[in-house]
């Protein structure tokens, strides 16, 4: 997947003020903190039993297609296998949550999204450097 492809399909959500990005890496870090956002959004919602707002459906949705979509099977083997797997679960979590059925497990789809995220964000000196 192209670095353009993937700001395009970003500037497609409904984000306001969403910042500027140019590197893969960037592109990444946004669409999961954005991910993190919606799904938070969504977890309070069924935590307080108020209907799940939809732009942040659709984009928990558009996050989940650019994080699948930007992931190489051939050098990523077996890491990115298990990171397609657990995006699916997200994405399943997410239309559970379009549906209105009671059971979806959002707060479990966002513990799961921290916690990449917050690997991603660890691994940002070393990703940022090489660039230089």
């Amino acid at each position: 997947m192209s670095v353009a492809f993937a700001r395009s399909k970003y500037r497609q959500t409904e984000s306001t003020g969403a910042p500027e990005v140019e590197s893969p890496y960037r592109v990444i870090l946004v669409t999961l903190g954005e991910l993190d956002k919606s799904l938070d959004l969504l977890c309070t919602a069924q935590e307080t039993n108020v209907p799940f707002p939809d732009t942040h459906l659709n984009r928990c949705f558009t996050a989940i297609y650019i994080l699948q979509s930007s992931l190489d099977f051939e050098t990523g083997g077996a890491l990115a296998t298990s990171l397609f797997q657990v995006y699916e679960y997200c994405r399943l979590q997410t239309l559970k949550a379009f549906r209105r059925e009671e059971n979806a497990e959002l707060a479990q789809a966002r513990t799961a999204i921290q916690g990449i995220l917050s690997a991603w964000e660890e691994i940002g000196p070393q990703v940022e450097g090489a660039k230089s």
